[in-house]
């Protein structure tokens, strides 16, 4: 199958990274080209132009927000506006809104491409450790024809059904993401401030039953406060909108979720908008009047095994 892909941020390289080491025939292109260049020593081609993705059966998109999606499919050169061929299935694994996607599916119909919304759970790091799960709705046929790719690319792949089921999905899971984050960044300072060093409470929390690969794949960040980014506050702010927004439509209270929502807001005001949203840690010990610094401790991720 000859597979395009658009978006080659941290996660949408290391999908493609996937892909190309799978022997799959998959063409790159970015607005930014030099962003892709290094996936060409996995095989990759890079395209010269949006406007060559039009001629692939199958494109992926991986981008940041409804508007860098609108723009790659119905903006200039977008891969609808062309009077030529359009693909047949167009799977974006990016996390926007259920409106933007269903609206954007309605063009894609009116044009002959099939669209599924593919949005995905997980780091870099997992990508690259096979543990990405992906949820995907759309329609079936389409679905069936790309779900070979999708096994290439994660571990797992649940199909939600027709429309934009997996948006509100992707969106839930997001929310859950900040929840659980803050959680643990307040049970951890508070520990800390009893005298419990953090890699120990950690270690306790991540072999008992509330521990999770989310809670393993935190705690090098927790334990030495590498805050190299994963996914930033100002993403995070951008799916609790999208949440609380959704929340608001289905009449459905979320009062945990805005209390965390108010706290990742104030982390972006903060500045703190480049490193990855683990660094709702230091916010809280801030709060907590405790002095973090690195353990330098050697922990696992429980990424590597």
């Amino acid at each position: 199958m000859d597979v395009g892909w658009i978006g080659t941020g941290r996660m949408g390289t290391a999908m493609v990274e996937r892909l190309a080491d799978a022997d799959v025939n998959v063409t790159v292109w970015n607005r930014t080209i030099a962003k892709a260049e290094p996936l060409r020593d996995h095989g990759a081609a890079l395209a010269g132009s949006l406007a060559e993705m039009r001629g692939k059966q199958v494109v992926f998109t991986m981008l940041t927000n409804d508007a860098a999606l609108r723009a790659v499919l119905t903006g200039d050169d977008g891969l609808l506006t062309g009077t030529d061929r359009v693909p047949d299935v167009i799977v974006d694994c990016s996390t926007v809104s259920p409106d933007t996607s269903a609206a954007l599916r309605q063009e894609c119909a009116k044009h002959g491409a099939a669209f599924l919304a593919a949005p995905v759970s997980g780091n870099p790091g997992a990508v690259r450790a096979g543990r990405l799960a992906i949820a995907v709705s759309g329609p079936r046929d389409a679905y069936d024809r790309v779900a070979p790719l999708l096994e290439r690319i994660g571990r797992s792949v649940s199909y939600m059904g027709d429309g934009d089921s997996a948006r509100l999905v992707k969106i839930a899971h997001n929310l859950l993401l900040g929840v659980l984050t803050q959680g643990l960044a307040e049970i951890t300072v508070l520990a800390e401030k009893g005298g419990v060093p953090r890699h120990a409470v950690l270690e306790f929390l991540n072999n008992s039953v509330l521990g999770s690969v989310f809670t393993r794949y935190k705690t090098p960040a927790f334990v030495n406060l590498d805050y190299t980014p994963t996914f930033t506050p100002p993403l995070l702010e951008k799916d609790f909108d999208l949440g609380l927004s959704a929340a608001e439509g289905l009449g459905v209270p979320m009062p945990v979720v805005e209390l965390t929502a108010r706290l990742v807001r104030s982390l972006v005001e903060s500045g703190r908008v480049e490193q990855d949203f683990a660094v709702l840690l230091d916010q809280q010990a801030a709060a907590a009047g405790v002095e973090l610094e690195p353990e330098n401790v050697t922990v696992d991720d429980g990424l590597q095994g």
